[in-house]
């Protein structure tokens, strides 16, 4: 049964999500592709410091997660002056973080990067981009706080705007300081770092404004930074037990051979692609069930679960369609290997029929998320992995060969292991124990 009032406020909030969700992947392939002109010693280390730099933004990732449906439950229960401050108190964490970040990043990234590469002409660029780099982390941790105070204050165009806008300048500089002034790999990092203040100083002038319209105190809360930190610690665990999954996926697929492990990366990064799509209809879930719980609407709640269950089962089953679809035409776009190209079909196909599941997962994890129940997802995140284990282990023991390991492989994945958060998050679901109205959890 249709709901077009439910409807219209997933989409109002899912479709600029997803534009903010899209503009990071294409603009950071436009930036590889500069880097990429240099030399293949510059395109590695690019490589190297993108995926440690990306690691660490992915794992504080819980600084939206967190904040979102603090400021919208406060925002739903009328209090805009309380959410406002919620929203404050993310900032000064994530500055904090991002403080402690660097400081990390500069004790350890010689270590870490000898781990990633024995190289030294790719070490020592990998440490050029990283150095500068982490100048710009802080910015990046007050742009992720920033949007999921938006989100939780039901905007999520700003986010749209300030991203698209940030991206094409991080573009831009880095052609000017890439080619312009001849910087070379250093040209990159540095665009980006100008990129990322810019963006999070766009974020802190709408932060302030919106402070000072609504009467909320611009200094550090501790009490409210100390919620924060609470729930985020909680999320930090959910996230790093995702991460640990794909790691050991990546791990297993690795001995596989050279062509079943470029075609598992190419149906890894088509499986992140279409994440993205789901993934809006999460964020949605996170600011819509934020707001009705913050306004006692637990029929509301129900309601917008209901639809988001459906929305992320049907969204699902077109993307698994439309990948099914393609699956024979994908190979030669991404490789000219005839071996590449055979065991990269039959992992589509097999992707194809578990996305209907995925979208499922995403919706629930962004409805939970969005409800607070942060310390659920975060035990049964260890519950999910500890389950998958096993199954990893089953295709360690009792290799198949050839393409046929990667089917067995994603569908321990994409059957198993998202098959196992489709079951917890389903079974939380179905009870009452995470509606909890109001403005405390």
């Amino acid at each position: 049964m249709r709901n077009p009032p439910v409807d219209r406020d997933i989409l109002r909030l899912a479709v600029p999500a997803l534009g903010a969700l899209i503009a990071e992947p294409l603009f950071l392939l436009t930036d590889t592709a500069m880097v990429g002109h240099l030399g293949e010693v510059q395109l590695a280390a690019l490589g190297i410091a993108s995926a440690i730099i990306q690691t660490a933004i992915g794992l504080l990732i819980f600084l939206a997660y967190a904040t979102t449906p603090a400021v919208a439950r406060r925002l739903g229960a009328g209090d805009r002056t309380g959410a406002i401050r919620a929203g404050i108190d993310g900032l000064w964490l994530a500055l904090g973080l991002g403080i402690v970040v660097v400081a990390l990043g500069a004790l350890t990234s010689h270590a870490v990067i000898g781990i990633l590469t024995s190289d030294p002409a790719i070490a020592a660029e990998t440490n050029t981009y990283l150095t500068i780099s982490l100048a710009g982390l802080p910015a990046m941790l007050l742009v992720i706080a920033a949007t999921g105070l938006l989100r939780g204050l039901q905007n999520t165009r700003t986010p749209l705007v300030v991203a698209v806008s940030g991206f094409a300048a991080n573009a831009g500089l880095n052609a000017v300081f890439i080619y312009g002034f001849g910087w070379g790999i250093a040209g990159s990092a540095a665009g980006t770092v100008v990129a990322q203040w810019a963006m999070a100083g766009a974020y802190l002038v709408i932060a302030v404004r919106a402070a000072r319209q609504s009467g909320a105190s611009l200094r550090p809360g501790f009490d409210g930074i100390g919620s924060a930190a609470a729930s985020g610690g909680w999320l930090f665990l959910r996230t790093a037990s995702l991460r640990a999954a794909m790691l050991a996926t990546v791990a297993v697929a690795a001995t596989f051979g050279t062509a079943q492990l470029g075609a598992f990366q190419i149906a890894l990064t088509l499986f992140t692609a279409l994440a993205l799509v789901l993934d809006s209809l999460a964020i949605a879930g996170q600011a819509l069930i934020g707001h009705r719980l913050g306004a006692s609407d637990t029929v509301g709640v129900k309601q917008i679960t209901r639809r988001l269950v459906l929305w992320g089962l049907g969204t699902g089953a077109v993307l698994g369609l439309l990948l099914a679809s393609a699956a024979t035409l994908l190979g030669p776009v991404f490789s000219p290997s005839v071996d590449v190209q055979r065991a990269l079909t039959v992992t589509v196909y097999t992707m194809a029929v578990g996305i209907p599941l995925a979208g499922f997962v995403f919706v629930l994890d962004g409805v939970l998320i969005g409800a607070g129940d942060a310390r659920y997802l975060a035990l049964t995140g260890v519950v999910n992995l500890a389950c998958y284990a096993p199954l990893l282990a089953v295709v360690i023991a009792a290799p198949p060969t050839g393409d046929l390991a990667l089917v067995w492989l994603w569908a321990a994945f994409g059957y198993g292991y998202i098959g196992a958060r489709a079951l917890t998050l389903g079974l939380r679901a179905r009870t009452s124990a995470w509606i909890v109205p109001g403005l405390a959890r």
